[in-house]
């Protein structure tokens, strides 16, 4: 599609941002979509698609139907706020996150979304007010850092308000560096003492620190050492101050809590929690604070639904070893079958919000505690735990999420199951898909597909939902790492080009995350290679032994080697730990360049993602994505045991997108066993000679 320049447009304040929401295209821009079926442009009676075009009228991108309100004037009004508080704060940090520090938040926690319009699940929007300005309307600049996957999303989201700063950049400063700058700057330019404020329930204790550090080594260069900056815990939201006056406030969920059954969850509760026990004794601690919604979830065997997506619930934690656990949750929510079980276990429940007066009271019992009690407090944590805490404690990471990544015996069994499910409803609806496009020349948008597959997932049993939004992406989408599709403003999937669902589920048996690129049509020649080159990196790290002690940082390397032979790469992680029937995003373990990847060993029972891929702006998106899980491979070397993965993905590669000439007879073996694999998985779920069953058969046979 060509591009618009801004000055062929008689509006020249338009931007992106304003044009397109979630690389959205809007409901009138398809209707002005032209699917040439011949060469000719004519429309026979017959449609075949084979060579169609999609033509755009470029002048019709900027009519004013099609924009979508500004955020000037939620930005003047939190500007505004932020004067009413103190005439001294400039700058002021919205996270992404709640106050449990959670990825995916409900609607009432979405802050940044609202104040920014950028609608991916990682970034940070910072906002500064001219303190000098006189005017009626507030002046300052307002930023959005996010990483590689939402480049180009938040590209096309933010309005022209916003400055994106591209995490991990070259040359590009951290959101919490700007900040900082930024406060500096207006401190010297007022001669006046400037505040960085942030709601301390939203933000890490890490973090804050991390921003004081900032402060302190900016402060002490000389061209900004009569500057005077600090960092601000303002408890009283700011968004959700000024959130009334445009839309309504959303209410926080308080959705039944449930028991999750012994079959799924393989362990007892009091189990886990003596051996959380164990791992603070032999820490030489007394308790332990929990915030984290999928930790509470996983040790206690309550699921909930409080945020989409996610089986969780809103909920606080405090465990000692003298009284035991209590829960803090909204007790409505509480059915009569859960409290016996809690009860059962002896397991208090309090109020919700009772939570930070008991950590107040639990703070001074074990100051004044003539022992050396200390509280671990995990490093995920907010600022608001850590300033409320004045008794002696312990940072580092929750024995919670350690044991919590290491899947029993029961939960992988759970992760086969979910896989052989998920992997029935995908090739359903990729055969579906392809018969309708290819077969009967059908318009078919991403929602429609994402939709179908949708409805083949439901008729498996136990399924609960999703477990994150559908990824379904043709063409120029797929290069959006986290695009999104919007029902009635999506494209239609054009079989002549590439389409990549990136789709998971969540089943009581577990949580699943596949990703698979397709073509219906013809692919070119650029397309097979990069769709082998991202094939060839997920073979080489699905097949890999490695040595006990061995970080996802280390092997990293081993998906991307044959993009980077050709100096191609991708701008994201290549995995991440994923739940048990829970968040599809777990922690402490991932493969990938970030520094997390290096903090943790993987171990036998980690079950997590094999997700290479490649991208190329404005044409296609490649990505390739198994789920396997660690185990022992029953081999050693010098006192040291080898560790490898098995694949619980029961999902074909696309055969016409594989170059066989780039391919090792090792990596040709690999993809037949793979594929047989899935076959005899899969093959018996499908009437024989069914669409299905053909469309599985073909996709399976030996290369």
């Amino acid at each position: 599609m060509k591009k618009v320049n801004r000055a062929q447009c008689a509006n020249c304040t338009c931007s992106p941002g304003l044009l397109s929401r979630t690389n959205r295209r809007s409901s009138l821009l398809n209707r002005r979509i032209s699917l040439k079926r011949t060469p000719s442009g004519s429309i026979p009676s017959s449609p075949s698609r084979k060579g169609s075009v999609f033509n755009l009228d470029v002048a019709s991108l900027c009519l004013p139907e099609i924009k979508e309100v500004n955020t000037s004037q939620r930005l003047s009004s939190l500007r505004n706020a932020m004067q009413e508080h103190d005439t001294s704060l400039g700058v002021y940090i919205v996270p992404s996150e709640d106050q449990h520090q959670s990825e995916y938040t409900s609607s009432v926690d979405q802050r940044r979304s609202f104040i920014s319009g950028f609608q991916g699940s990682a970034g940070v929007a910072i906002v500064t007010r001219d303190v000098m300005c006189m005017n009626d309307v507030p002046e300052g600049l307002a930023a959005l850092s996010t990483d590689g996957r939402y480049f180009n999303q938040a590209t096309n989201e933010l309005d022209f308000n916003w400055l994106l700063l591209k995490q991990g950049a070259k040359d590009e400063p951290t959101w919490e560096e700007w900040a900082v700058i930024q406060a500096i700057q207006l401190s010297l330019d007022s001669g006046s003492e400037i505040f960085i404020g942030v709601d301390p329930k939203l933000i890490t204790s890490t973090a804050a620190e991390k921003i004081e550090k900032i402060i302190t080594e900016k402060l002490s260069i000389s061209k900004y050492s009569k500057a005077e900056v600090k960092l601000m815990a303002i408890e009283e939201n700011l968004v959700d101050k000024i959130w009334p006056q445009f839309e309504e406030l959303p209410q926080r969920p308080r959705n039944p809590v449930r028991v999750l059954s012994q079959e799924y969850h393989g362990k007892d509760a009091q189990d886990k929690i003596d051996a959380t026990i164990k791992e603070l004794k032999a820490k030489n601690t007394n308790g332990l604070v929990v915030t984290a919604l999928d930790e509470i979830a996983w040790l206690l065997n309550l699921r909930g639904s409080d945020i989409e997506f996610n089986p969780v619930f809103y909920s606080y934690l405090i465990l000692t070893i003298d009284d035991g656990v209590t829960l803090f949750t909204d007790s409505e929510r509480i059915l009569e079958k859960t409290a016996e079980y809690l009860k059962g276990n002896k397991i208090s429940v309090k109020p919700y919000d009772a939570f930070w007066k008991d950590l107040a009271q639990l703070s001074s019992s074990f100051k004044l505690s003539n022992t050396q009690s200390k509280l671990l407090i995990p490093e995920t944590v907010s600022w608001q735990v850590s300033r409320t805490l004045k008794c002696s404690t312990e940072q580092s990471r929750s024995p919670v999420e350690d044991l919590k990544s290491i899947k029993n015996a029961t939960e992988l069994a759970g992760a086969k199951s979910a896989h052989l499910k998920d992997g029935r409803a995908l090739v359903r609806t990729f055969a579906w898909l392809e018969d309708q496009l290819v077969n009967h020349s059908e318009l078919i948008d991403e929602i429609e597909a994402d939709d179908k597959l949708t409805s083949f997932r439901q008729q498996e049993a136990n399924f609960e939902g999703l477990s994150f939004t559908t990824i379904s992406a043709t063409g120029a989408n797929g290069a959006v790492i986290h695009y999104k599709p919007v029902k009635g403003e999506c494209s239609v999937i054009n079989p002549d080009k590439i389409y990549l669902n990136d789709s998971g589920s969540q089943f009581l048996e577990g949580t699943t995350d596949t990703t698979r690129t397709i073509h219906f049509g013809t692919p070119k020649p650029e397309e097979i290679q990069s769709y082998t080159l991202v094939l060839k990196g997920n073979i080489a790290l699905g097949s890999l032994k490695f040595p006990e002690n061995t970080t996802g940082a280390l092997i990293d390397s081993i998906a991307r080697q044959h993009l980077w032979s050709y100096s191609l790469d991708y701008g994201h992680g290549t995995s991440h730990g994923i739940g048990s029937f829970l968040n599809v995003h777990e922690g402490p373990i991932g493969i990938g360049p970030r520094p997390n990847a290096a903090k943790s060993f993987l171990k036998p029972g980690h079950l997590l993602s094999n997700e290479p891929g490649y991208y190329e702006d404005g044409e296609y998106g490649i990505r390739i994505e198994n789920v396997m899980f660690v185990k022992e491979s029953g081999t050693s070397y010098n006192g040291k045991n080898f560790l490898e993965f098995e694949t619980v993905t029961r999902v074909p590669f696309c055969r016409k997108l594989i170059d066989l000439k780039l391919l090792t007879e090792q990596e040709k073996k690999w993809i037949n066993e793979y594929h047989q694999t899935v076959w005899n998985d899969l093959s018996s779920s499908f009437v024989a000679n069914s669409l299905e069953y053909k469309w599985l058969k073909r996709e399976t046979a030996p290369l």
